[in-house]
């Protein structure tokens, strides 16, 4: 439990036993709860900023950068090593994937790599995304978490990922 203002997870949960037993729902949207308003007992909750895990909503299609990777991961010309970029240019957000290429692969494999990446993740996934090959070695790395998702939307897109 969290005081007023503080950002946490939103939970779903019973507070009777009559809803025995007790199910918690956790939703990986993180929010806050507002102060009190003059009606006693009604409570504010303020707008969901983020979430706790790294899935993404591009387009109503819930994504996780897993899966990204599993398709990769499928075809031989391409590297593990990618980075996901959502913007908004205009009033539809725009997944952009930048990965690496392997060192052992051409620029022709390189472009049919990138046409079959874009293809399976729109049979898979079913969501439209464009894909960007990067020479080996030009993502960063990380010792620690992987920083996979830049949200590039700005405030008004609603959940901004880290």
């Amino acid at each position: 439990m969290l005081d007023d203002g503080e950002p946490g997870e939103l939970v779903f949960t019973s507070l009777t036993k009559e809803a025995l037993p007790i199910i918690r729902y956790r939703t990986h949207d993180l929010t806050r709860l507002l102060p009190g308003s003059a009606r006693p007992g009604m409570r504010r909750m303020g707008r969901i900023t983020g979430r706790s895990d790294d899935m993404i909503i591009l387009r109503g299609v819930n994504l996780f950068p897993s899966q990204i990777e599993e398709i990769a991961l499928r075809i031989p010309a391409l590297s593990p090593h990618f980075q996901l970029e959502i913007t908004r240019p205009n009033r539809m957000d725009e997944l952009t994937v930048k990965i690496e290429r392997r060192e052992d692969s051409s620029s022709d494999d390189c472009r049919s790599a990138a046409a079959e990446l874009k293809s399976q993740i729109k049979i898979h996934i079913g969501s439209s995304c464009t894909i960007q090959v990067a020479e080996p070695g030009t993502l960063a790395r990380s010792s620690g978490k992987l920083r996979r998702i830049y949200d590039l939307r700005g405030k008004d897109a609603g959940l901004v990922t880290g």
